[in-house]
Protein backbone atom coordinates (compact mmCIF):
# COMPACT_ATOMS: atom_id res chain seq x y z
CA UNK A 1 0.00 0.00 0.00
CA UNK A 2 1.34 3.39 -1.01
CA UNK A 3 0.06 6.93 -1.14
CA UNK A 4 -0.72 8.58 -4.44
CA UNK A 5 2.25 10.87 -3.85
CA UNK A 6 4.60 7.90 -3.50
CA UNK A 7 3.18 6.32 -6.64
CA UNK A 8 3.79 9.52 -8.62
CA UNK A 9 7.45 9.53 -7.61
CA UNK A 10 7.80 5.78 -8.27
CA UNK A 11 6.40 6.25 -11.77
CA UNK A 12 8.77 9.14 -12.46
CA UNK A 13 11.73 7.06 -11.32
CA UNK A 14 10.61 4.13 -13.47
CA UNK A 15 10.59 6.45 -16.49
CA UNK A 16 14.10 7.72 -15.89
CA UNK A 17 13.41 11.11 -14.31
CA UNK A 18 16.51 12.54 -12.66
CA UNK A 19 15.28 16.05 -11.74
CA UNK A 20 12.13 18.08 -11.46
CA UNK A 21 11.49 21.83 -11.44
CA UNK A 22 8.83 23.15 -9.11
CA UNK A 23 7.31 25.85 -7.00
CA UNK A 24 5.95 24.13 -3.86
CA UNK A 25 2.29 24.17 -2.94
CA UNK A 26 0.08 22.67 -0.27
CA UNK A 27 -1.98 20.94 -2.94
CA UNK A 28 0.77 18.38 -3.63
CA UNK A 29 2.53 18.06 -0.27
CA UNK A 30 2.25 14.27 -0.52
CA UNK A 31 4.44 14.33 -3.64
CA UNK A 32 6.99 16.60 -1.98
CA UNK A 33 7.12 14.22 0.97
CA UNK A 34 7.77 11.28 -1.37
CA UNK A 35 10.54 13.21 -3.12
CA UNK A 36 12.32 13.44 0.26
CA UNK A 37 13.19 9.74 -0.01
CA UNK A 38 13.88 9.78 -3.76
CA UNK A 39 17.06 10.12 -5.80
CA UNK A 40 15.27 12.64 -8.02
CA UNK A 41 16.79 16.10 -7.67
CA UNK A 42 14.25 18.77 -6.77
CA UNK A 43 15.04 22.26 -8.09
CA UNK A 44 12.86 24.86 -6.40
CA UNK A 45 12.11 27.87 -8.58
CA UNK A 46 10.77 31.34 -7.87
CA UNK A 47 7.81 31.49 -10.24
CA UNK A 48 5.87 28.77 -12.03
CA UNK A 49 6.45 30.25 -15.48
CA UNK A 50 10.18 30.01 -14.94
CA UNK A 51 9.87 26.46 -13.63
CA UNK A 52 7.92 25.37 -16.71
CA UNK A 53 10.46 27.05 -19.01
CA UNK A 54 13.26 25.19 -17.23
CA UNK A 55 11.43 21.92 -17.83
CA UNK A 56 10.95 22.91 -21.46
CA UNK A 57 14.66 23.60 -21.91
CA UNK A 58 15.57 20.23 -20.44
CA UNK A 59 13.14 18.53 -22.83
CA UNK A 60 14.48 20.54 -25.76
CA UNK A 61 18.14 19.67 -25.09
CA UNK A 62 17.64 15.99 -24.23
CA UNK A 63 14.51 14.82 -26.08
CA UNK A 64 13.21 13.42 -22.79
CA UNK A 65 10.27 15.05 -20.99
CA UNK A 66 11.15 17.88 -18.67
CA UNK A 67 9.13 17.56 -15.46
CA UNK A 68 7.46 20.45 -13.64
CA UNK A 69 5.27 20.52 -10.51
CA UNK A 70 3.09 23.49 -9.59
CA UNK A 71 0.18 24.16 -7.31
CA UNK A 72 -3.43 24.80 -8.29
CA UNK A 73 -4.99 28.00 -9.64
CA UNK A 74 -2.43 30.79 -9.99
CA UNK A 75 0.41 28.28 -9.94
CA UNK A 76 -1.05 26.48 -12.93
CA UNK A 77 -1.94 29.61 -14.85
CA UNK A 78 1.56 30.99 -14.32
CA UNK A 79 2.99 27.75 -15.73
CA UNK A 80 0.83 27.98 -18.86
CA UNK A 81 3.45 30.18 -20.57
CA UNK A 82 5.89 27.26 -20.53
CA UNK A 83 3.24 24.83 -21.73
CA UNK A 84 2.47 27.05 -24.72
CA UNK A 85 6.17 27.25 -25.59
CA UNK A 86 6.50 23.46 -25.46
CA UNK A 87 3.42 23.00 -27.66
CA UNK A 88 4.55 25.37 -30.41
CA UNK A 89 8.11 24.04 -30.24
CA UNK A 90 7.13 20.34 -30.16
CA UNK A 91 9.07 19.81 -26.92
CA UNK A 92 8.28 16.94 -24.51
CA UNK A 93 7.18 18.28 -21.13
CA UNK A 94 4.96 16.97 -18.33
CA UNK A 95 3.31 19.45 -16.00
CA UNK A 96 1.84 18.09 -12.76
CA UNK A 97 -0.68 20.32 -11.01
CA UNK A 98 -2.02 19.92 -7.50
CA UNK A 99 -5.82 20.13 -7.66
CA UNK A 100 -8.53 20.86 -5.10
CA UNK A 101 -9.85 17.88 -3.13
CA UNK A 102 -12.53 15.80 -4.81
CA UNK A 103 -15.32 16.82 -2.40
CA UNK A 104 -14.82 20.51 -3.31
CA UNK A 105 -14.81 20.16 -7.09
CA UNK A 106 -17.38 21.99 -9.24
CA UNK A 107 -18.01 24.54 -6.46
CA UNK A 108 -15.43 27.10 -7.59
CA UNK A 109 -13.43 26.12 -4.56
CA UNK A 110 -10.29 27.94 -3.46
CA UNK A 111 -8.03 28.26 -6.55
CA UNK A 112 -10.12 25.73 -8.50
CA UNK A 113 -9.62 25.58 -12.28
CA UNK A 114 -10.90 23.07 -14.82
CA UNK A 115 -7.51 22.14 -16.32
CA UNK A 116 -8.91 20.03 -19.13
CA UNK A 117 -10.68 23.11 -20.44
CA UNK A 118 -7.93 25.59 -19.57
CA UNK A 119 -5.05 23.68 -21.17
CA UNK A 120 -7.05 21.85 -23.82
CA UNK A 121 -5.82 23.89 -26.79
CA UNK A 122 -2.20 24.37 -25.72
CA UNK A 123 -1.31 20.86 -24.52
CA UNK A 124 -1.10 17.56 -26.33
CA UNK A 125 -3.05 15.73 -23.62
CA UNK A 126 -4.70 16.84 -20.36
CA UNK A 127 -5.97 14.41 -17.73
CA UNK A 128 -7.06 14.39 -14.09
CA UNK A 129 -6.27 11.29 -12.03
CA UNK A 130 -9.18 10.46 -9.72
CA UNK A 131 -8.05 6.96 -8.70
CA UNK A 132 -4.53 6.65 -7.24
CA UNK A 133 -4.27 3.03 -8.31
CA UNK A 134 -4.16 4.22 -11.94
CA UNK A 135 -1.17 6.52 -11.40
CA UNK A 136 1.37 4.07 -12.93
CA UNK A 137 -0.84 3.77 -16.01
CA UNK A 138 -1.39 7.49 -16.50
CA UNK A 139 2.16 8.66 -15.79
CA UNK A 140 3.72 6.10 -18.12
CA UNK A 141 1.16 7.04 -20.77
CA UNK A 142 2.10 10.70 -20.28
CA UNK A 143 5.73 9.92 -21.13
CA UNK A 144 4.60 8.03 -24.24
CA UNK A 145 2.31 10.83 -25.42
CA UNK A 146 4.87 13.56 -24.72
CA UNK A 147 7.59 11.86 -26.78
CA UNK A 148 5.76 10.09 -29.64
CA UNK A 149 4.77 11.51 -33.03
CA UNK A 150 5.06 15.26 -32.73
CA UNK A 151 6.31 15.68 -29.14
CA UNK A 152 4.58 18.12 -26.85
CA UNK A 153 3.38 18.97 -23.35
CA UNK A 154 1.13 16.79 -21.19
CA UNK A 155 -0.75 18.21 -18.20
CA UNK A 156 -1.76 15.96 -15.28
CA UNK A 157 -4.09 17.23 -12.57
CA UNK A 158 -3.71 15.65 -9.12
CA UNK A 159 -6.58 16.07 -6.62
CA UNK A 160 -5.17 16.60 -3.14
CA UNK A 161 -7.10 13.78 -1.50
CA UNK A 162 -6.11 11.36 -4.27
CA UNK A 163 -2.45 12.01 -3.46
CA UNK A 164 -2.90 11.17 0.23
CA UNK A 165 -5.05 8.06 -0.31
CA UNK A 166 -3.46 4.66 0.37
CA UNK A 167 -3.90 2.14 -2.45
CA UNK A 168 -2.50 -1.05 -3.85
CA UNK A 169 -1.22 -0.40 -7.38
CA UNK A 170 0.91 -2.25 -9.92
CA UNK A 171 4.58 -1.38 -10.17
CA UNK A 172 5.23 1.31 -12.74
CA UNK A 173 7.06 0.28 -15.91
CA UNK A 174 8.89 2.62 -18.26
CA UNK A 175 7.13 3.77 -21.40
CA UNK A 176 8.04 2.15 -24.70
CA UNK A 177 9.53 4.67 -27.16
CA UNK A 178 7.79 4.71 -30.52
CA UNK A 179 9.88 5.27 -33.63
CA UNK A 180 8.61 5.88 -37.15
CA UNK A 181 10.81 4.78 -40.06
CA UNK A 182 10.67 5.67 -43.77
CA UNK A 183 9.77 2.95 -46.25
CA UNK A 184 12.02 1.94 -49.11
CA UNK A 185 9.39 3.12 -51.61
CA UNK A 186 9.50 6.64 -50.14
CA UNK A 187 13.29 6.69 -50.23
CA UNK A 188 13.23 5.54 -53.86
CA UNK A 189 10.78 8.32 -54.70
CA UNK A 190 13.00 10.89 -53.01
CA UNK A 191 16.01 9.68 -54.99
CA UNK A 192 14.03 10.06 -58.22
CA UNK A 193 13.03 13.62 -57.30
CA UNK A 194 16.63 14.54 -56.54
CA UNK A 195 17.83 12.89 -59.74
CA UNK A 196 15.61 15.24 -61.73
CA UNK A 197 16.31 18.33 -59.62
CA UNK A 198 18.43 21.32 -60.58
CA UNK A 199 18.02 23.55 -57.52
CA UNK A 200 17.18 21.46 -54.43
CA UNK A 201 17.23 22.87 -50.92
CA UNK A 202 17.04 21.22 -47.47
CA UNK A 203 15.41 22.80 -44.40
CA UNK A 204 15.92 21.18 -40.98
CA UNK A 205 13.59 21.84 -38.06
CA UNK A 206 11.47 20.43 -35.28
CA UNK A 207 12.54 18.00 -32.60
CA UNK A 208 13.37 14.28 -32.29
CA UNK A 209 16.93 14.94 -33.41
CA UNK A 210 20.08 13.84 -31.59
CA UNK A 211 23.82 14.25 -32.06
CA UNK A 212 24.11 11.09 -34.18
CA UNK A 213 21.27 12.24 -36.43
CA UNK A 214 22.94 15.62 -36.93
CA UNK A 215 26.19 13.84 -37.89
CA UNK A 216 24.34 11.68 -40.42
CA UNK A 217 22.70 14.79 -41.86
CA UNK A 218 26.19 16.16 -42.46
CA UNK A 219 27.03 12.95 -44.36
CA UNK A 220 23.90 13.26 -46.50
CA UNK A 221 24.59 16.91 -47.31
CA UNK A 222 28.16 16.10 -48.33
CA UNK A 223 27.26 13.05 -50.42
CA UNK A 224 24.50 14.88 -52.31
CA UNK A 225 26.13 18.36 -52.27
CA UNK A 226 22.92 19.73 -50.77
CA UNK A 227 22.56 23.28 -49.45
CA UNK A 228 21.08 23.13 -45.94
CA UNK A 229 19.20 25.75 -43.94
CA UNK A 230 17.88 25.51 -40.40
CA UNK A 231 14.42 26.63 -39.36
CA UNK A 232 13.81 29.47 -36.92
CA UNK A 233 15.75 28.92 -33.67
CA UNK A 234 16.93 25.49 -34.79
CA UNK A 235 20.44 26.48 -35.92
CA UNK A 236 21.99 23.82 -33.69
CA UNK A 237 20.78 21.14 -36.13
CA UNK A 238 23.66 21.73 -38.57
CA UNK A 239 27.22 23.00 -38.14
CA UNK A 240 26.97 26.62 -39.20
CA UNK A 241 30.56 26.59 -40.50
CA UNK A 242 30.01 23.46 -42.60
CA UNK A 243 30.58 24.12 -46.29
CA UNK A 244 26.97 23.14 -47.07
CA UNK A 245 25.29 25.42 -44.53
CA UNK A 246 23.21 28.19 -46.13
CA UNK A 247 21.76 29.98 -43.10
CA UNK A 248 18.78 30.18 -40.77
CA UNK A 249 15.28 30.26 -42.18
CA UNK A 250 13.73 32.61 -39.66
CA UNK A 251 12.77 36.19 -38.90
CA UNK A 252 14.73 38.73 -40.94
CA UNK A 253 15.98 36.07 -43.33
CA UNK A 254 18.96 36.75 -45.60
CA UNK A 255 17.33 37.93 -48.87
CA UNK A 256 19.70 35.71 -50.87
CA UNK A 257 18.62 32.69 -48.82
CA UNK A 258 14.94 33.56 -49.24
CA UNK A 259 15.45 33.80 -52.99
CA UNK A 260 17.22 30.42 -53.08
CA UNK A 261 14.31 28.72 -51.32
CA UNK A 262 11.70 30.38 -53.53
CA UNK A 263 13.61 29.42 -56.66
CA UNK A 264 14.27 25.84 -55.56
CA UNK A 265 12.62 23.11 -57.59
CA UNK A 266 12.72 20.57 -54.73
CA UNK A 267 12.52 21.44 -51.03
CA UNK A 268 13.27 18.68 -48.53
CA UNK A 269 11.75 19.71 -45.18
CA UNK A 270 12.92 17.40 -42.40
CA UNK A 271 11.24 17.51 -38.99
CA UNK A 272 9.85 21.03 -39.19
CA UNK A 273 6.35 22.41 -39.69
CA UNK A 274 7.39 25.63 -41.50
CA UNK A 275 5.00 27.81 -39.54
CA UNK A 276 4.39 31.52 -39.98
CA UNK A 277 7.83 32.74 -38.86
CA UNK A 278 10.19 30.38 -40.75
CA UNK A 279 8.00 30.51 -43.87
CA UNK A 280 8.01 34.34 -43.87
CA UNK A 281 4.22 34.40 -43.48
CA UNK A 282 3.80 31.44 -45.85
CA UNK A 283 5.63 33.11 -48.74
CA UNK A 284 8.77 30.95 -48.96
CA UNK A 285 6.54 27.90 -49.21
CA UNK A 286 3.08 28.93 -50.30
CA UNK A 287 0.18 27.33 -48.46
CA UNK A 288 -1.54 25.06 -49.29
CA UNK A 289 0.23 24.45 -52.62
CA UNK A 290 3.96 25.24 -52.72
CA UNK A 291 5.56 26.28 -55.99
CA UNK A 292 8.38 23.84 -55.27
CA UNK A 293 8.10 20.07 -55.16
CA UNK A 294 7.90 19.56 -51.39
CA UNK A 295 9.19 16.46 -49.67
CA UNK A 296 7.96 16.68 -46.09
CA UNK A 297 9.47 14.34 -43.49
CA UNK A 298 7.69 14.37 -40.13
CA UNK A 299 7.19 11.91 -37.27
CA UNK A 300 3.50 12.79 -36.94
CA UNK A 301 1.26 11.81 -39.84
CA UNK A 302 -1.17 14.52 -38.76
CA UNK A 303 1.35 17.21 -39.75
CA UNK A 304 1.76 15.84 -43.29
CA UNK A 305 -0.65 17.78 -45.46
CA UNK A 306 -1.93 19.88 -42.57
CA UNK A 307 -0.58 23.21 -43.89
CA UNK A 308 1.12 22.25 -47.16
CA UNK A 309 0.25 19.60 -49.69
CA UNK A 310 3.54 17.72 -50.16
CA UNK A 311 4.62 16.11 -53.39
CA UNK A 312 6.05 13.33 -51.25
CA UNK A 313 5.08 12.75 -47.61
CA UNK A 314 7.36 10.62 -45.45
CA UNK A 315 6.05 9.67 -42.01
CA UNK A 316 9.30 9.25 -40.10
CA UNK A 317 11.18 10.92 -37.29
CA UNK A 318 14.19 13.02 -38.36
CA UNK A 319 16.60 10.61 -36.64
CA UNK A 320 15.12 7.54 -38.34
CA UNK A 321 14.92 9.25 -41.72
CA UNK A 322 18.53 10.42 -41.85
CA UNK A 323 19.74 7.02 -40.62
CA UNK A 324 17.97 5.39 -43.57
CA UNK A 325 18.75 7.97 -46.25
CA UNK A 326 22.43 8.22 -45.30
CA UNK A 327 22.83 4.80 -46.94
CA UNK A 328 21.74 6.21 -50.29
CA UNK A 329 24.38 7.81 -52.50
CA UNK A 330 24.02 9.66 -55.81
CA UNK A 331 25.13 7.82 -58.93
CA UNK A 332 27.14 10.83 -60.10
CA UNK A 333 28.09 14.32 -58.99
CA UNK A 334 24.82 16.28 -58.68
CA UNK A 335 24.20 19.03 -61.23
CA UNK A 336 23.87 21.66 -58.50
CA UNK A 337 27.14 20.82 -56.70
CA UNK A 338 28.94 23.96 -57.86
CA UNK A 339 26.19 26.21 -56.51
CA UNK A 340 26.19 24.93 -52.93
CA UNK A 341 29.42 26.68 -51.85
CA UNK A 342 27.91 29.96 -53.05
CA UNK A 343 25.06 29.57 -50.57
CA UNK A 344 27.58 29.11 -47.75
CA UNK A 345 29.57 32.13 -48.89
CA UNK A 346 26.39 34.20 -48.83
CA UNK A 347 25.73 32.99 -45.28
CA UNK A 348 29.23 33.91 -44.10
CA UNK A 349 28.82 37.39 -45.50
CA UNK A 350 25.36 37.78 -43.92
CA UNK A 351 26.54 36.53 -40.53
CA UNK A 352 29.51 38.90 -40.28
CA UNK A 353 28.45 41.62 -37.83
CA UNK A 354 28.81 45.33 -38.54
CA UNK A 355 31.55 47.08 -36.59
CA UNK A 356 29.95 50.50 -36.23
CA UNK A 357 26.66 51.95 -35.08
CA UNK A 358 25.14 54.62 -32.85
CA UNK A 359 26.21 55.00 -29.22
CA UNK A 360 29.28 54.08 -27.20
CA UNK A 361 28.64 50.31 -27.25
CA UNK A 362 28.87 48.40 -30.53
CA UNK A 363 27.33 44.93 -30.50
CA UNK A 364 29.23 43.79 -33.60
CA UNK A 365 32.69 43.67 -31.98
CA UNK A 366 31.12 42.09 -28.89
CA UNK A 367 29.70 39.27 -31.01
CA UNK A 368 33.09 38.86 -32.72
CA UNK A 369 34.72 38.50 -29.32
CA UNK A 370 32.19 35.91 -28.16
CA UNK A 371 32.64 33.91 -31.36
CA UNK A 372 36.37 33.69 -30.73
CA UNK A 373 36.29 32.81 -27.04
CA UNK A 374 33.18 30.65 -26.50
CA UNK A 375 33.83 26.88 -26.82
CA UNK A 376 31.95 24.96 -29.50
CA UNK A 377 29.80 23.21 -26.89
CA UNK A 378 28.74 26.44 -25.16
CA UNK A 379 24.97 26.66 -24.72
CA UNK A 380 23.25 29.91 -25.65
CA UNK A 381 19.72 30.68 -24.52
CA UNK A 382 17.47 33.66 -25.15
CA UNK A 383 13.90 34.85 -25.06
CA UNK A 384 12.42 37.36 -27.50
CA UNK A 385 13.27 40.89 -28.56
CA UNK A 386 15.37 42.75 -31.10
CA UNK A 387 18.49 41.95 -29.06
CA UNK A 388 18.05 38.30 -30.08
CA UNK A 389 18.95 39.24 -33.67
CA UNK A 390 22.56 39.53 -32.56
CA UNK A 391 22.50 35.88 -31.44
CA UNK A 392 20.48 34.37 -34.28
CA UNK A 393 22.20 36.17 -37.10
CA UNK A 394 25.78 36.46 -35.87
CA UNK A 395 26.45 33.50 -33.58
CA UNK A 396 27.53 30.42 -35.51
CA UNK A 397 26.23 27.32 -33.79
CA UNK A 398 28.54 24.33 -34.22
CA UNK A 399 27.00 21.44 -32.26
CA UNK A 400 23.72 19.84 -31.30
CA UNK A 401 22.20 20.73 -27.90
CA UNK A 402 23.73 24.20 -27.79
CA UNK A 403 20.62 26.34 -28.37
CA UNK A 404 17.68 27.09 -26.10
CA UNK A 405 15.22 29.57 -27.61
CA UNK A 406 11.43 29.45 -28.08
CA UNK A 407 10.00 29.50 -31.59
CA UNK A 408 6.83 30.87 -30.02
CA UNK A 409 8.64 34.17 -29.43
CA UNK A 410 8.03 34.11 -25.70
CA UNK A 411 9.84 36.72 -23.64
CA UNK A 412 11.41 35.80 -20.32
CA UNK A 413 12.76 32.43 -21.51
CA UNK A 414 16.52 32.92 -21.59
CA UNK A 415 17.35 33.13 -17.87
CA UNK A 416 15.34 30.12 -16.63
CA UNK A 417 16.45 28.11 -19.67
CA UNK A 418 20.07 28.86 -18.82
CA UNK A 419 19.51 27.62 -15.26
CA UNK A 420 18.13 24.33 -16.57
CA UNK A 421 20.93 23.97 -19.13
CA UNK A 422 23.64 24.52 -16.49
CA UNK A 423 21.97 22.02 -14.15
CA UNK A 424 21.94 19.52 -17.00
CA UNK A 425 25.48 20.20 -18.24
CA UNK A 426 27.44 21.69 -15.31
CA UNK A 427 30.80 21.47 -17.11
CA UNK A 428 29.69 23.52 -20.13
CA UNK A 429 29.63 27.29 -20.54
CA UNK A 430 26.05 28.58 -20.49
CA UNK A 431 25.25 32.11 -21.63
CA UNK A 432 21.78 33.66 -21.60
CA UNK A 433 20.97 36.67 -23.73
CA UNK A 434 18.13 38.88 -22.52
CA UNK A 435 16.79 42.32 -23.19
CA UNK A 436 15.99 44.54 -20.24
CA UNK A 437 12.26 43.88 -20.67
CA UNK A 438 12.86 40.18 -21.32
CA UNK A 439 15.07 39.69 -18.26
CA UNK A 440 12.62 41.30 -15.85
CA UNK A 441 9.86 38.87 -16.83
CA UNK A 442 11.65 35.88 -15.25
CA UNK A 443 14.86 37.41 -13.93
CA UNK A 444 14.03 36.23 -10.42
CA UNK A 445 15.21 32.78 -11.53
CA UNK A 446 18.72 34.22 -11.24
CA UNK A 447 18.13 33.53 -7.53
CA UNK A 448 17.60 29.86 -8.43
CA UNK A 449 20.98 29.83 -10.15
CA UNK A 450 22.57 31.29 -7.00
CA UNK A 451 20.77 28.84 -4.72
CA UNK A 452 22.01 25.80 -6.63
CA UNK A 453 25.46 27.22 -7.46
CA UNK A 454 24.89 27.21 -11.22
CA UNK A 455 27.33 29.78 -12.64
CA UNK A 456 25.50 30.98 -15.73
CA UNK A 457 26.31 34.30 -17.41
CA UNK A 458 23.33 36.47 -18.33
CA UNK A 459 24.06 39.21 -20.86
CA UNK A 460 21.37 41.86 -20.38
CA UNK A 461 21.16 44.15 -23.39
CA UNK A 462 19.59 47.21 -21.78
CA UNK A 463 18.26 49.91 -24.09
CA UNK A 464 15.52 51.17 -21.76
CA UNK A 465 12.63 50.21 -24.02
CA UNK A 466 10.54 47.30 -25.22
CA UNK A 467 12.64 47.43 -28.39
CA UNK A 468 10.71 45.26 -30.82
CA UNK A 469 7.42 46.93 -30.01
CA UNK A 470 8.99 50.40 -30.21
CA UNK A 471 10.39 49.51 -33.62
CA UNK A 472 6.96 48.44 -34.86
CA UNK A 473 5.39 51.47 -33.20
CA UNK A 474 7.74 53.88 -34.96
CA UNK A 475 7.18 52.11 -38.27
CA UNK A 476 3.38 52.11 -38.04
CA UNK A 477 2.74 55.23 -35.92
CA UNK A 478 5.92 57.33 -36.18
CA UNK A 479 6.62 59.67 -33.31
CA UNK A 480 3.56 58.57 -31.31
CA UNK A 481 5.36 56.76 -28.50
CA UNK A 482 3.31 55.23 -25.71
CA UNK A 483 3.71 52.17 -23.50
CA UNK A 484 7.22 51.17 -24.60
CA UNK A 485 9.57 53.10 -22.28
CA UNK A 486 11.19 51.29 -19.34
CA UNK A 487 12.95 52.53 -16.21
CA UNK A 488 15.27 49.77 -15.12
CA UNK A 489 17.29 48.81 -12.06
CA UNK A 490 21.07 48.66 -11.98
CA UNK A 491 21.32 45.07 -13.24
CA UNK A 492 24.89 44.56 -12.03
CA UNK A 493 23.89 45.70 -8.53
CA UNK A 494 20.87 43.40 -8.74
CA UNK A 495 23.16 40.46 -9.49
CA UNK A 496 25.26 41.27 -6.45
CA UNK A 497 22.16 41.63 -4.29
CA UNK A 498 21.17 38.10 -5.26
CA UNK A 499 24.64 36.85 -4.31
CA UNK A 500 26.02 36.70 -7.84
CA UNK A 501 28.58 38.66 -9.80
CA UNK A 502 27.65 41.87 -11.64
CA UNK A 503 29.30 43.90 -14.40
CA UNK A 504 28.24 47.02 -16.29
CA UNK A 505 29.45 47.75 -19.83
CA UNK A 506 29.11 51.29 -21.13
CA UNK A 507 31.82 51.16 -23.81
CA UNK A 508 32.61 48.43 -26.32
CA UNK A 509 36.17 47.98 -25.04
CA UNK A 510 34.88 47.19 -21.55
CA UNK A 511 33.01 44.05 -22.55
CA UNK A 512 35.83 41.51 -22.94
CA UNK A 513 37.30 42.04 -19.48
CA UNK A 514 33.84 42.25 -17.90
CA UNK A 515 32.81 38.95 -19.48
CA UNK A 516 36.05 37.24 -18.45
CA UNK A 517 35.63 38.46 -14.86
CA UNK A 518 32.07 37.13 -14.89
CA UNK A 519 33.23 33.70 -16.06
CA UNK A 520 36.14 33.51 -13.63
CA UNK A 521 34.02 34.59 -10.66
CA UNK A 522 32.59 31.09 -10.40
CA UNK A 523 29.21 32.65 -9.57
CA UNK A 524 26.04 33.25 -11.54
CA UNK A 525 26.74 36.56 -13.22
CA UNK A 526 24.98 39.38 -15.02
CA UNK A 527 26.83 41.48 -17.58
CA UNK A 528 24.69 44.52 -18.34
CA UNK A 529 25.32 46.18 -21.70
CA UNK A 530 23.92 49.71 -21.80
CA UNK A 531 22.96 50.03 -25.44
CA UNK A 532 21.79 53.17 -27.19
CA UNK A 533 18.10 52.70 -28.14
CA UNK A 534 19.02 54.08 -31.59
CA UNK A 535 20.87 50.77 -32.19
CA UNK A 536 17.57 48.98 -32.63
CA UNK A 537 18.74 46.63 -35.43
CA UNK A 538 22.17 45.74 -36.83
CA UNK A 539 21.49 47.74 -40.01
CA UNK A 540 18.96 50.49 -39.20
CA UNK A 541 18.62 53.06 -36.44
CA UNK A 542 15.38 54.03 -34.74
CA UNK A 543 15.54 57.43 -36.40
CA UNK A 544 15.92 55.85 -39.83
CA UNK A 545 12.86 53.67 -39.22
CA UNK A 546 10.84 56.68 -38.04
CA UNK A 547 11.97 58.89 -40.93
CA UNK A 548 11.15 56.23 -43.52
CA UNK A 549 7.66 55.83 -42.03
Amino acid sequence: MKTGGQLIVDALEANGTDRIFCVPGESYLAVLDALHDSSIRTIVCRQEGGAAMMADCQGRLTGKPGICFVTRGPGATNASAGVHIAMQDSVPLILFIGQVASHAKEREAFQEVDYVRFFGDIAKWVVEIDDASRIPEFVTRAFAVATSGRPGPVVISLPEDMLTSMVDAPEALAHTPVETYPGEAELDALEMLLAGAKRPFVILGGTRWNADAVARMHEIAEAWSLPVGCSFRRQMLFDNLHQNYAGDVGIGINPKLAAAIKQADVVLLIGGRMGEMPSSDYTLLKSPYPDQALVHVHADAGELGRVYRPTLAINASPAAFVEAFAKRKPAETPAWAAETPKHHAAYLEWSTPPQTGPGAVQMGPIMDYLEKMLPEDAILTNGAGNYATWVHRFHRFRRFATQGAPTSGSMGYGTPAAVAAKALYPDRTVVAFAGDGCFLMNGQEFATAVQYDLPIVVIVVNNGIYGTIRMHQEREYPGRVVGTDLKNPDFAALARAYGGHGETVEKTAEFAMAFERALSSGKPAIVEIRLDPEAITPTRTMTQIRDKA
